[in-house]
């Protein structure tokens, strides 16, 4: 019952914050055990949310649906890299082993805003 409220905690925080033009950043509080899910869109020339805050150690689950056509997923300092099909969801497992702030970008050319096609994921202890 308590991992329920505090599922259904998240829900209406997020709904609310989404609600509030919070949808560029993403922290997800997450049960001891389970593993975290943030749920990710890409369209050109954005990701959202385009930053995202983890905790160290913390298993991960990225959930990314691309809205618009194909594109790339790519985290370099991470050693993360996914194809986007139109569409469809991927599903792209971290485990970030250390803090500290990595970008990540489309690595599949997408227009001529391609560039700005980019965000970061912070990890703190």
């Amino acid at each position: 019952m308590k991992r329920i409220i505090t599922v259904a905690a998240l829900v209406v925080l997020a709904a609310v914050g989404m609600a509030a033009g919070w949808h560029r950043f993403a922290t997800a509080a997450v049960p001891a055990g389970a593993e975290q899910v943030v749920h990710m869109t890409a369209k050109r020339f954005e990701y959202t949310p385009s930053e995202i805050t983890l905790k160290k150690g913390v298993p991960v689950i990225l959930e990314i649906t691309a809205l618009d056509r194909d594109h790339g997923f790519k985290i370099p300092d991470l050693g993360v890299r996914a194809d986007l099909k139109s569409g469809e969801v991927t599903r792209v497992r971290i485990v970030p082993d250390r803090t500290g702030t990595f970008a990540f970008r489309c690595d599949v050319f997408c227009g001529d805003r391609h560039e700005d096609m980019a965000g970061e994921i912070v990890v703190v202890d």
